[in-house]
């Protein structure tokens, strides 16, 4: 599939992958970054204020915020996330003006987004080449009407981004109920669903087990499918102290990532002019999609350990206890099939034993993990295996141990705690009815991918986006294009401009927002939202700067907004008083949401307040038998056909998600392009290609082949067998049917291609 504006990528292979990460390279890309979009002022007045008590919280990742915060509290990707926002760049009406849709098509997504922010509504009318201003009123107008057109509430579709505060989240996510649907998919449904449905099985509750001092106190750690130097780069300092404390890490990843070999941290003379901190003490470099198999491995090898010395490696008590599921478990790991587990994994035994000691001998061992284990699929099953090693060695709900998906997305977790999700429970629903005073739909609505299909088929009409960019972010692209394009209206509340602008249904809309780093001023005064990070603390945000146009609207605003354009009056929605006080919003949150009980006072807590997690707390399991369930797990792998690699996509270490930063991946050694494939050296010989050919990537699935054109070989250390390119570069190859058991996440991790010379067409 040719996408646009790829005549302008020049990919070079500048050498082979860095082994350290951050130092002066990552403080003087992000201070050139923000100097050059923000000036030396505005620079000051949002760096030192980002991630502090009374600061705002970066739009970039979730991880967690320490105690005691150091001057500079952010990482060089949350410098170059802030300067995205914080730009000077407008793109204001006579830009529109200037551009037609057509022109805006062929431009490249980094290009759409260094246009800068947005200033106005804007409405591109049926059959227009151009955007145009619309006001605020005629906007929500042209929603309501389209809205109250539809047949069925079903007809439409609520899309959110994890950037979206819980105010907004808890807005949306009412307004779509009270309207009539569950229609409410989100950017979960494409990379933590995984984790969420696993846990809540086997621990009764979807989210992680530890806190950022468990991370710090921890023995033996396993960082799998996950890269912390690009992606949650502050997770590096916390690994740092985990380290010099005498914590064991172990780094598992097809790619060799320079943030778990050697962190040089900016903030200490020794990351400054010192070899910084080596993190990793044991790398198994697992091919894409064997980490079942390795877990599955791990369990064996931990099983026999505990029969050789009872009671040494096993927690027996707990088991006995607060368990079940054990002797199926040992039944099955006494059945494993080494040669299958060796071939699907790519490690050997010895490797898996090292990996089995280190765990052994720990007293205190967590498992983190982000994507790379999430988006296959048996990503599920992974993700019960991962806790089956931890359930049998008793390291859940005590210090320093415990599971740790990772999350990306700043308030990816606290959207889904709000009920951004088409399958919230009865109980939820329940409270909403009891609080507000309207019956919710109780029929699970839409998730993403049967959202894109509820479009493509003609029974979704309207879809509205509450930020992100779901045309480029979700797979199939040509699919994901041609079912957006096939509806009457789409919506776009967003900052800046990106693909979803440009794909669009018969009429659009772009609803300006704030963006994290500015003032939010309604009829109450200033306002502050809230946002939960990976680690279920819950704090608040404050943006300082003025905004960006006073044509803006803030999120909460938009949806009280159009709430009120689009619903009957209900007494007990006061969509207008909850956009004019925030606070007022928070006291029906915490009548529905558990934990969230005090919650205006809570946040005026230096750092917040921590949300209850059973497991952690009480070492307690909310499952229907109260107990944790060990789980039998069938060793399942993907089959790749001769002369074929299995391809993951991932991110650059100028990327955030889909927002494009810059065109360079130092730590992987790629400058000026991103459209890469990475393939071992041994493989690239043995398929007849070599470091500089130009390629099409061709996927292949259930006899429907999809092609990326002309991509450059890149000759680099990954798992055999295998390959990586960029996001979303490398979408048009995810089959949209292909998704995850149990999760319905689409399978991005785990991509048949075959490599063809590429011939210009």
């Amino acid at each position: 599939m040719k996408q646009p504006g790829q005549e302008e990528d020049r990919a070079e292979h500048t050498g082979p992958p860095k082994e350290w990460a951050a130092g002066i390279p990552g403080v003087a890309v992000a201070m050139e970054l923000s100097l050059r979009q923000m000036g030396p002022a505005r620079t000051a007045r949002t760096l030192l204020r980002l991630n502090q008590v009374h600061g705002f919280d970066c739009p970039g990742c979730a991880w967690p915020d320490p105690q005691d915060r150091a001057v500079a509290e952010f990482c060089e990707n949350g410098a170059k996330a802030v300067a995205e926002e914080a730009t000077t760049a407008r793109a204001d009406p006579t830009f529109f003006a200037r551009h037609s849709l057509a022109d805006l098509a062929e431009r490249t997504d980094h290009w759409l987004g260094k246009t800068g922010r947005i200033t106005h509504p804007m409405h591109l009318a049926p059959g227009a080449s151009h955007y145009a201003p619309i006001t605020w009123e005629a906007a929500f107008a042209l929603i309501a009407e389209e809205l109250h057109a539809l047949e069925t509430p079903d007809g439409a579709i609520f899309y959110t981004s994890g950037r979206t505060s819980n105010e907004a989240a808890f807005a949306y996510q009412l307004f779509a109920r009270a309207l009539g649907t569950n229609n409410l998919p989100d950017c979960s449904n494409m990379c933590h669903e995984a984790s969420g449905a696993a846990l809540t099985e086997v621990i009764g509750i979807g989210k992680g087990s530890v806190s950022l001092e468990d991370v710090e106190q921890a023995d033996t750690i396993l960082v799998v499918g996950q890269n912390p130097g690009t992606n949650h780069p502050r997770m590096l300092t916390a690994l740092e102290t985990a380290k010099r404390a005498g914590a064991r890490i172990v780094a598992v990843n097809p790619l060799p990532e320079a943030g778990l070999m050697r962190f040089k941290n900016p903030q200490k003379p020794s990351g400054v002019v010192g070899r910084g901190t080596p993190l990793a003490d044991l790398f198994l470099q697992v091919r894409v999609n064997g980490d079942l198999p390795l877990f599955k491995a791990l369990n064996k090898r931990l099983l026999d350990a505990e029969r050789g010395a009872p009671g040494t490696v096993f927690d027996r008590a707990f088991l006995e206890e607060q368990c079940v599921g054990l002797p199926e478990l040992e039944a099955e790991l006494d059945a494993l099939d080494w040669p299958a587990v060796e071939a699907a994994s790519g490690l050997t035994r010895a490797e898996i034993d090292q990996a089995r000691d280190l765990i052994a001998g720990g007293e205190r061992v967590i498992v983190c993990w982000a994507m790379g284990l999430t988006q296959h699929k048996n990503s599920v099953a992974t993700i019960r295996e991962i806790a089956n090693t931890l359930l049998l060695t008793g390291n859940i709900g005590k210090p320093g141990a415990g599971v740790c998906p990772v999350r990306g997305h700043s308030n990816v977790q606290g959207d889904r705690t709000m009920g951004i999700w088409e399958q919230m429970d009865d109980a939820f629903l329940d409270r909403l009815r009891d609080v507000f005073g309207f019956e919710p739909p109780r029929e699970h609505g839409h998730d993403t991918v049967a959202a894109i299909r509820a479009m493509r088929d003609g029974t979704a009409h309207v879809f509205v986006g509450m930020g992100g960019n779901f045309a480029t972010a979700t797979p199939d692209t040509e699919a994901v294009f041609a079912a957006l394009q096939r509806t009457r209206l789409t919506v776009q509340v967003s900052t800046k401009l990106n693909r979803s602008h440009v794909v669009t249904g018969e009429q659009a809309l772009i609803l300006p927002c704030l963006g994290r780093t500015e003032r939010d001023e309604q009829a109450g005064g200033e306002q502050v939202v809230t946002v939960e990070d990976s680690m279920m603390d819950v704090h608040a945000s404050r943006g300082r700067l003025a905004p960006a146009s006073p044509h803006l609207k803030s999120e909460t605003a938009i949806v009280c907004g159009l709430a009120r354009a689009a619903l009957a009056p209900v007494d007990g929605l006061r969509w207008q008083a909850w956009e004019d006080d925030y606070s007022m919003l928070r006291d029906r949150i915490a009548e529905v949401v558990p934990g969230f009980e005090d919650f205006n006072a809570r946040i005026e807590q230096p750092g917040g307040f921590t949300l209850p997690h059973p497991p952690r707390d009480t070492r307690t399991f909310a499952t229907p038998d109260q107990k944790a369930h060990l789980s039998v797990n069938p060793l399942t792998s993907v089959a790749v056909p001769p002369g074929r690699l299995l391809l993951q996509t991932l991110r650059s270490h100028d990327q955030y998600n889909t927002t494009i930063y810059a065109l360079n991946d130092r730590y992987r050694g790629i400058k000026a392009g991103r459209r890469v494939v990475m393939v071992a050296p041994e493989d690239l010989a043995a398929l007849g290609h070599a470091d500089g050919d130009v390629v099409d990537l061709v996927g292949e699935h259930d006899g429907v082949e999809r092609r990326c054109e002309r991509f450059r070989v890149v000759s680099y250390p990954t798992a055999r067998g295998c390959a990586a390119a960029y996001y979303p570069e490398t979408n048009a190859l995810v089959p949209l049917d292909s998704v995850g058991e149990g999760s319905g996440t689409p399978t991005s991790k785990s991509i048949v291609i075959r490599l063809e010379p590429h011939a210009e067409r």
